[in-house]
């Protein structure tokens, strides 16, 4: 029997590179193009001015330009690398305590019920992605979320779902995220909690739909194992075996420590809701923390040192992938031609009919979304623009934010060009054609929540 076809896909940091060389080659085939912008004096951010796009000079990217563009995606990305390196070094050190592995062991070994698990860190996920957009925060945790999906009896796949996948969804659709849901609503003039029972609703909807699909998804990969199981020639191996190989009782300072590796998120969420609090101050609460735990656990300042260091040795590929990922965004800009794909993709909605125009909002969210995979700057760019559009049409402002929030937020866990993600799906060992196939078709019952939200909105 042939073997079915399988989609396979270059190396995460080869398919960022050819991202940032065929962002190059647009500004050789696309017109450059601008909109006019105004300064918004409370964000101190550039906002778009609808209807004034215009061609200017070509400013095609050589190929010298291209190569400097990967460094400087780094450094126009540096606070986010940082973060991933700090709040990797934490969890890391956490890690080595022995702490972690007992209480995932603890866990495991007393679920009766692996699927009440698996929902129970799905919410968990989602409410922190509705709170603060988790997400490169969670490159730290797939080695922990491996183990543990892995002595529950399902794999890798399941361990991404129940994180990536529950962060993205809990993000999109979360009404008080102000990275998403906030700078939307902001940027197309409507007020902070604009329609907030039709988002709470569509909100519990969509995490209730993925939290069934990573059930669903998680009892397919678990008849996959037990099948690989079967005919591996090796002896099978207790779920548990990934762990310490045995009962061991958990310790109070276990939790205690595990307390101390989580605590800086509620200080954070604060922050972030109530001071604009950013990166920078996440870093630094991890910094704090990873001392903490070293230091609650018997290790000497300097051995707490050489873990930290350890750990952020860890992480540098997953700084790397973000990196290389903003160079793309930065390559458009420099050879003006974002704006012309922007443009380009709002010219069907100004002919499509009432009823549809909100809708096709969706999809061309989450095409702009492979070109500017950061949600927040895709907001602030897309929004002066779309809610104008909306109404336009005939739809309210509202159904704009909401197509933003389920095409650019779901295609926040799948597009290529998000380095993050692929930096999970890396450490879990997963490739990103693997990803497609196993949480798109969820994604797309997700999307339909967010398409009846848009309709309502309309």
């Amino acid at each position: 029997m042939r073997a079915p076809f399988r989609i396979r896909l270059p190396h995460p940091l080869l398919l960022l590179l050819g991202g940032v060389v065929a962002a190059a080659l647009c500004t050789w085939l696309l017109p450059a193009g601008s909109f006019e912008r105004r300064a918004d004096a409370a964000s101190g951010r550039e906002l778009v001015i609808p209807g004034t796009y215009g061609t200017i000079a070509a400013t095609p990217v050589g190929a010298f330009q291209t190569l400097l563009a990967v460094p400087r995606g780094m450094a126009a990305g540096a606070d986010v690398l940082i973060t991933i390196l700090f709040v990797g070094a934490a969890f890391a050190l956490l890690e080595r305590t022995g702490a972690l592995g007992r209480l995932v062991e603890v866990v495991v070994q007393r679920s009766r019920r692996p699927q009440v698990v698996l929902v129970g860190v799905t919410l968990a996920f989602a409410t922190f992605g509705a709170l603060e957009n988790m997400q490169e925060e969670i490159v730290a945790l797939i080695p922990t979320l491996l183990v543990l999906s892995r002595g529950l009896g399902f794999g890798p796949l399941t361990a991404l779902s129940v994180s990536v996948g529950g962060a993205a969804v809990g993000s999109a659709f979360g009404p008080t995220n102000p990275f998403q849901t906030g700078i939307a609503l902001r940027f197309a003039e409507l007020p902070p909690f604009s329609q907030p029972v039709l988002r709470t609703v569509a909100f519990v909807l969509a995490v209730t739909v993925w939290c069934g699909w990573v059930v669903y998804g998680a009892a397919r990969e678990a008849r996959d194992v037990a099948r690989a199981a079967a005919s591996s020639s090796t002896p099978s191996v207790s779920p548990t075996a990934t762990l310490s190989g045995g009962a061991v009782p958990i310790e109070r300072r276990d939790l205690l420590l595990l307390l101390l590796a989580v605590v800086p998120f509620a200080p954070y969420v604060y922050g972030v809701l109530q001071w604009e609090w950013g990166f920078h101050e996440l870093s630094a609460l991890f910094l704090v923390a990873s001392y903490a735990i070293g230091l609650t656990a018997g290790f000497s300042l300097a051995a707490c040192t050489e873990e930290l260091i350890a750990g952020m040795k860890a992480m540098l590929p997953a700084t790397i992938y973000v990196g290389t990922a903003r160079a793309i965004g930065l390559v458009l800009a420099d050879g003006h031609v974002l704006d012309t794909i922007i443009h380009g993709l709002s010219l069907p909605l100004q002919v499509a009919p009432p009823v549809v125009a909100p809708l096709l909002m969706i999809p061309v969210q989450a095409l702009m979304h492979v070109v500017v995979p950061s949600v927040s700057g895709q907001a602030t760019l897309t929004m002066p623009i779309m809610a104008p559009l909306a109404e336009l049409v005939g739809a309210g402002r509202d159904a704009a934010v909401l197509a933003f929030q389920t095409g650019a937020g779901l295609a926040d866990a799948l597009v290529p060009t998000n380095g993050a993600v692929l930096a999970m799906l890396a450490a879990a060992g997963v490739s990103v054609a693997r990803w497609w196939r196993f949480a798109g078709p969820g994604l797309l019952l997700v999307a339909l929540v967010g398409a009846a939200a848009v309709w309502m909105a309309a």
